[in-house]
């Protein structure tokens, strides 16, 4: 009988090369593609917090539910946690709603509370809430654990731009980094320690759910800037006399 040959050993490392350059090529495909579908995901769930920001409003006299941001003590899921998530609670009847599959948190959420690795486990929500878009009452109304001083009315319908005012948007946006806000002047996200609150969610982008109850996936500072953030109209990005930015972003983001 005729003894079967072997491969020989460029053979084999002929076969190895191929399938690396094949790897190669494929992984960044499968990367983006996994990505994409957490993006859905995300804009998908964010559409439907539009909607019971809808239902709540038609409850409520279209009165803004009163703003709660970042609160810890008690963190999110513990008796007492103020967060604007647990007032839409009763409509979205999930919490999980309010968890982007791209939370990956931050480098002050753990410190902030032990254990917690995503900004939803944390203070309850993967998303900030646009605070001049929402009711403050003095003394209720808290951010980072600590009590507002002043009172502030917002009825749905006094707002002049709704369908391009972002009423919440994902916590992290890749050009919060330093690569884009040199010297963490202008987005107060990729700072020095102690105040370092950045790390990369989606290197895409991030949605941003707007008053009229739509959401969209936003990209870059441009689009980001143009968007209105008070009941007048006021865009993120324009200027503004004595915020910390210098922009409007400053005082309502």
């Amino acid at each position: 009988m005729k003894k079967p040959k072997a491969f020989t050993l460029i053979e084999l490392l002929v076969v190895i090369a191929i399938i690396a350059i094949l790897a190669a090529i494929l992984f960044p495909v499968f990367v983006r593609a996994k990505q994409a579908a957490k993006n859905s995901v995300e804009l998908s769930q964010a559409r439907q917090i539009g909607m019971a920001l809808a239902m709540y409003l038609a409850d409520h006299d279209d009165m803004m539910p009163i703003f709660y941001a970042y609160n810890s003590v008690p963190p999110a899921g513990q008796p007492g946690h103020k967060g604007v998530e647990v007032l839409l609670y009763p409509y979205t009847k999930d919490d999980k709603m309010f968890k982007s599959p791209n939370d990956q948190g931050g480098p002050y959420t753990s410190i902030d509370v032990p254990g917690a690795d995503t900004y939803w486990k944390a203070y309850g929500s993967s998303y900030r809430f646009t605070q001049c878009l929402y009711t403050v009452v003095a003394g209720e109304s808290s951010q980072n654990n600590a009590p507002l001083t002043f009172n502030r009315s917002v009825n749905a319908t006094s707002i002049e731009f709704p369908a391009e005012s972002r009423a919440l948007r994902v916590e992290m946006f890749p050009f919060f980094s330093k690569e884009y806000d040199t010297g963490c002047a202008r987005y107060l996200y990729d700072c020095d320690p102690p105040y370092d609150y950045f790390r990369m969610w989606s290197p895409t982008g991030g949605t941003v759910i707007f008053m009229d109850g739509h959401a969209k996936h936003t990209t870059g500072p441009g689009q980001f800037d143009e968007q209105r953030i008070d009941v007048e109209g006021h865009k993120s990005g324009e200027p503004h006399p004595t915020s910390w930015s210098g922009t409007w972003y400053g005082v309502c983001d």
